[in-house]
């Protein structure tokens, strides 16, 4: 589905009108199989939705996640870092174990 909303998306940045004959055309040349069902829903879809309102709102939702995302990052940095320290631990204590007996 994300080809149609990107092939309308385009279609508005050229300024030319979104329907189903210039989304099938985009998605076509995009070397996709268009589904006509598809392309009736987004079409009606967009009849009612102001897309440069929309665009304009979507730096805000990514901006406000943004934050949470790094924090997400840092605790799977945390995690991993604590499994290399457990791996790292338990070489040395087979290597430990090894050494005792031919110490």
């Amino acid at each position: 589905m994300m080809a149609y909303v990107h092939a309308a998306l385009l279609l508005h940045e050229a300024g030319k009108e979104i329907n189903e004959d210039n989304l099938k055309k985009v998605i076509e040349a995009a070397g996709v199989q268009p589904d006509e069902a598809r392309i009736k829903v987004l079409v009606d879809s967009l009849k009612e939705v102001n897309i440069e309102e929309a665009i304009a709102q979507a730096p805000t939702a990514v901006v406000a996640a943004a934050p949470a995302a790094a924090e997400e990052k840092k605790e799977e940095k945390k995690e991993e870092e604590k499994k290399e320290e457990e791996e790292k631990a338990g070489e040395e204590a087979a290597v430990a174990g090894l050494s005792a007996l031919f110490g």
